[in-house]
């Protein structure tokens, strides 16, 4: 019997990483820096396995293989077994939700659209993405989308000569600012950033500028020009943060596209979620708040995170205090 789901985080361990995961989130990343953590991932090898409860030691994949439509919902597991997605890539968990702690600039990249991911070998689905920013430094930069009327031309250009940053459009980004990043959209994450992420179940970058440094081995990291030049869409322009849009009493609608839709709660008083026949993330962002049915027995925390199973009921929340808090479903 499916209930509310709490999983094992897996960590990733890039130059560009830092401690933030442990000193702020509480993640236990060892003795060693990390740039990310996997909170729920159906990806390959990468698996999300069942901290609590009955189904404690089950990896994402193998509740899927199970409960199918009682995790994904009706819509989301036809979405995910149709022929239309690449055999290697069927009745995976659509979805990929992290946290990155950017104690360096990240490289500038490119994710690719669904097409284009089709042709890789490997197959593997396009990434469309999100970041809700979580902390960031004074004078921390988001750099997302071409400066306008940067053509192919341009870029091609300013990356021959080694002056990518130049054409890329950037801000400052406030804590509580998302920002959309559509796949085909050139971006990085500056250094200073604390950021949760959702994006399509997907791990495919083309990295186009890496600041000139170099990997742990000593080299420099491998770039893949002619594929992000290719996988861009140079029409798209400069990426501001996007606009909150009131969807409820304490409910905000940050992003909805195809691939999901994230909202933000402010809770001080219990509510409910869910019953809807569709599958939610939830990660909290501040505070802490008791789900019903949660085996683990104590409240989610800052920078915990759950997924709800499409065919529970509706579940009642309660906060602890003031309680800020992300839900990600697929519409």
């Amino acid at each position: 019997m499916l209930y509310p789901l709490r999983f094992e985080p897996l960590f990733r361990r890039y130059i560009w990483g830092g401690r933030r995961l442990e000193t702020v989130l509480q993640k236990p990343i060892g003795n060693q820096a990390a740039a990310e953590s996997w909170e729920i991932v159906d990806h390959g090898d990468d698996q999300s396995v069942v901290k609590f409860g009955d189904l404690a030691g089950q990896s994402l994949r193998q509740l899927i293989e199970k409960y199918g439509e009682g995790l994904l919902g009706v819509n989301v597991a036809k979405q995910v077994s149709s022929d239309t997605v690449p055999a290697y890539l069927q009745n995976r968990f659509p979805l990929l939700l992290k946290f990155l702690d950017a104690n360096r600039h990240l490289s500038i990249q490119v994710h690719p659209d669904d097409a284009f991911g089709a042709t890789l070998d490997p197959p593997d689905l396009g990434k469309t993405e999100a970041w809700y920013v979580m902390a960031a430094e004074p004078g921390a930069k988001i750099y997302a989308g071409l400066k306008p009327g940067v053509d192919r031309a341009d870029f091609e250009t300013a990356v021959a000569d080694g002056k990518t940053e130049d054409v890329m459009h950037s801000f400052e980004p406030a804590v509580g600012d998302c920002v959309f990043i559509p796949a085909g959209t050139m971006h990085a994450i500056g250094q200073g950033l604390l950021i949760a992420e959702i994006q399509q179940a997907s791990d495919t970058t083309f990295r186009v500028y890496d600041w000139g440094r170099l990997g742990v081995d000593g080299n420099s990291r491998p770039l893949h020009i002619e594929q992000s030049v290719a996988a861009t869409d140079f029409t798209r322009g400069p990426v501001q943060p996007t606009v909150a849009k009131k969807v409820g009493a304490n409910a905000e609608e940050l992003v909805n596209c195809d691939k999901f839709v994230m909202r933000r709660h402010r809770l001080n008083e219990a509510t409910t979620i869910g019953g809807d026949g569709k599958f939610r993330i939830l990660a909290v962002t501040a505070g802490a708040v008791a789900v019903q049915d949660d085996p683990s027995g104590r409240p989610l925390g800052l920078g915990e995170t759950m997924l709800l199973p499409a065919s529970l009921p509706l579940l009642d929340l309660t906060p602890e205090g003031d309680v800020e808090m992300l839900e990600i479903f697929v519409p």
